[in-house]
């Protein structure tokens, strides 16, 4: 396979992988999401910088970055280098800034166009046009053709803006010439930016400026032997004695003679620069392993996240359906409201004193009570209120389910925000009565479905007309009510002689068995109806997780795209 081919087939899993960790979607406030959320914005940022750009453009100019700490004297080295004054310099910088790129002016088309750093507007133009962290000011310069120096903000800046944008920048670089003085060589933050540069495989070069002539085989010495512990013992090292500038701000040319010498020898040895740019190349492509395994599990982190909450408002709603399964078990709905309109319907201890006596005679009772009284009334009633009693069943079972899965919610990881964001999950929505109302007038009219279907040819029959349809379907409700557990006393004896007396009615117009299958499936279709109501309130739930945004990129396709790129390696 020809290096062309296996160029292409390099930079192609490099976009594939880029799509995918563009894709990647951390919307959930887990445990450490913020440094997962940097990690790929810093991973992104060097795929467009620097990975994607010098793997499609092998022999474009060396990039060197020049980094350090405010008033390390990043600019006046640069200035000092190009042998005239392009970055402004000094410890009081703008509150924002432009970056600084110079060229030599053979290698304008280099840098002009979107090839590296895309998201950074170009601007030309006087170097007191300050700019914003969001430019790049091109100047073209006195600087060896093959090599561009680039003056980064300060890694310390005041301003957040500042300090990522020299990150960002420094990712870009195939060179690091890092500037740090002899009194804060060994500070932190230019240790955390160098042990980023061992880690992602960067090429570096330090520059130790305001070194005092008597301190500088001590402090070099000592500077050496720091870099060598952290694995940077191969970098060079440039030392700038402690002098005053010139007249035109500049460093003395002796002081730089060293550095530019290096630069120089780079930017005319071909080779000496493909080593330095490979060497970083195969350092920024080797870190993609675990930088993409550390998104990876944030990936998953963020998918068991979404799928836990998901399950919390599964189980809070499932849990509601059960309470109103049992509470049409355990007899409740038989007590209050609905006894004492039953007790209206048939009268009252005398037909229970009956029960025994026959259910022809009993069924005579109950028909001559309802003609003496009216049908209708009687019947309305009790139909009433079993409706009322079913509706706040479910309301009640409904309410709970929104105050448990919001609390849940807020105890989960990545769940408080949510309901912070959307207060009116804690709640049922507002048409919430209204439906569960409707809801129970609907299986009303399914049973009197059921009760017709059943009738048959037996509407002509006495029995039959001594309740009539609505009658029969009200003693229907009352059987899928049928339990007693739960009920203390007095309560028991009456709404279980209650049950067994609609029952018994029943039975004698349809049977046993069709009673207890007209029954089962009142029973059922309560259930599925209300099971769809709770669904309709879950889905309040799914749909804030939804306005987070899609899954994005699997951990699977991460995964695949990081092995498609270690393959084509």
């Amino acid at each position: 396979m020809s290096g062309d081919v296996e160029g292409e087939r390099l930079l192609a899993a490099l976009q594939t992988l880029r799509r995918g960790v563009d894709a990647v979607a951390l919307p959930l406030h887990l445990t450490d999401v913020e440094r997962a959320r940097r990690d790929r914005g810093e991973l992104l940022a060097q795929l467009d910088d620097y990975i994607l750009p010098r793997a499609a453009s092998l022999d474009a100019p060396l990039l060197a970055v020049v980094g350090g700490s405010t008033g390390a004297g990043k600019s006046t080295l640069v200035n000092s280098l190009v042998g005239e004054v392009v970055s402004k310099s000094g410890v009081l910088r703008p509150t924002t800034r432009a970056s600084t790129l110079i060229h030599n002016p053979a290698d304008e088309r280099w840098f002009t166009g979107t090839r590296v750093l895309p998201g950074l507007a170009r601007l030309t133009g006087d170097i007191e046009e300050a700019g914003d962290p969001g430019t790049l000011r091109l100047v073209p310069g006195n600087v060896p053709q093959g090599l561009a120096l680039l003056d980064a903000p300060d890694i310390d800046s005041v301003v957040s803006a500042n300090r990522d944008l020299a990150r960002q920048l420094l990712s870009a670089a195939d060179l690091w010439l890092f500037v740090t003085t002899a009194m804060r060589y060994a500070d932190a933050v230019p240790w955390d930016l160098l042990h980023q540069a061992i880690h992602r495989g960067t090429s570096v070069a330090v520059v130790l400026d305001r070194v005092p002539l008597d301190a500088m085989e001590e402090v070099r010495a000592d500077f050496a032997t720091m870099l060598m512990e952290q694995g940077l013992g191969q970098s060079p090292v440039f030392a700038i004695a402690e002098t005053g500038l010139g007249a035109d701000g500049l460093l003395p040319k002796v002081e730089v003679a060293r550095i530019n010498g290096w630069l120089a020898s780079l930017a005319a040895d071909q080779h000496a620069r493909s080593i330095v740019i490979r060497r970083t190349l195969q350092g920024a492509l080797d870190s993609l392993d675990s930088r993409a395994a550390a998104l990876e599990l944030a990936v998953i982190q963020q998918a068991d996240g979404r799928e836990e909450l998901q399950r919390a408002a599964a189980d809070g709603y499932a849990a509601a359906l059960a309470g109103v399964s049992e509470g049409m078990r355990d007899g409740t709905m038989l007590r209050g409201e609905v006894l004492a309109r039953w007790q209206e319907f048939v009268g009252t201890g005398e037909v229970f004193r009956q029960l025994e006596a026959g259910v022809s005679r009993m069924r005579d009772r109950v028909a001559a009570a309802l003609r003496g009284r009216g049908r209708q009334q009687p019947v309305g009633d009790l139909g009433a209120a079993l409706q009322t009693g079913v509706a706040a069943l479910l309301q009640a079972h409904g309410e709970t389910a929104a105050i448990d899965v919001a609390r849940s919610w807020r105890h989960t990881a990545g769940g408080a925000e949510l309901i912070q964001q959307h207060p009116e999950l804690a709640s049922v929505s507002k048409d919430f009565e209204q439906e569960a109302e409707k809801l129970v007038r609907s299986w009303q009219d399914d049973v009197l479905a059921m009760v017709r279907d059943e009738a048959g040819g037996k509407r002509t029959t006495a029995r039959f007309l001594a309740f009539g349809v609505n009658g029969i379907a009200v003693l229907l409700m009352l059987v899928v009510f049928s339990a007693t557990a739960g009920l203390t006393g007095a309560e028991v004896g009456i709404a279980g002689g209650s049950a067994v007396l609609a029952q018994r009615l029943l039975e004698a117009v349809f049977g046993d068995q069709a009673v207890r299958t007209l029954a089962a499936k009142a029973r059922t279709r309560l259930l599925t109806r209300t099971e769809e109501l709770y669904d309709a309130q879950r889905a309040r739930f799914d749909a804030a997780l939804a306005q987070l945004g899609g899954g994005g990129t699997s951990a699977e396709e991460l995964r695949a795209a990081v092995e498609q790129v270690r393959a084509a390696r």
